[in-house]
């Protein structure tokens, strides 16, 4: 404890000092400033695992979104492929119904043009059996005949030969 006297004028102060409460205010300061720094620590510590926390949640967000993207992105694609496939079916189809169209009607053409030909060598041949069986009474002889038909013409061959 110390006693300090200041003389100023007719002012006297007297100023009594305990050194053993500055000392403990100071101790009492100090533990205070520990607690705060303490508190501080804690209060960063707090900190630092609410921010880990709050990332762990948006990553994990965002994890579920990407992986709804992806299953939906693959679904997606299956509906693509399965309609690329039925339209890919679909022309193959007309491909088809028209190839057969045309293979029909080809047929068809070449049939009746086979058809005429061969009622144009029926005429022919009765043409040939109406004078051969006038001539046969008249002579004996022999007919040979060859006939040929191709795709753009027909070729008669007739030879009447006297045994």
């Amino acid at each position: 404890m110390g006693i300090r006297f200041c003389v100023d004028g007719n002012l006297i102060l007297v100023e009594i000092e305990d050194f053993e409460e500055t000392v403990e205010w100071q101790q009492i300061l100090k533990e205070k400033e520990r607690k705060k720094k303490k508190l501080m620590k804690r209060e960063k510590a707090a900190v630092v695992i609410q921010a880990w926390w709050r990332g762990t949640l948006v990553r994990r967000t965002l994890l579920h979104a990407a992986l709804r993207a992806w299953i939906i992105q693959g679904w997606w694609r299956l509906i693509m492929v399965k309609l690329l496939e039925k339209k890919r079916r679909a022309a193959l189809i007309a491909y088809a119904e028209k190839e057969r169209a045309v293979v029909k009607l080809q047929s068809l053409v070449r049939m009746w043009r086979i058809h005429w030909r061969y009622c144009q060598v029926l005429k022919a041949i009765y043409v040939i059996q109406g004078h051969w069986q006038c001539h046969t009474c008249q002579t004996c002889a022999f007919l040979r005949g060859q006939c040929v038909v191709t795709a753009t013409h027909m070729q008669f061959h007739i030879e009447i030969t006297n045994p």
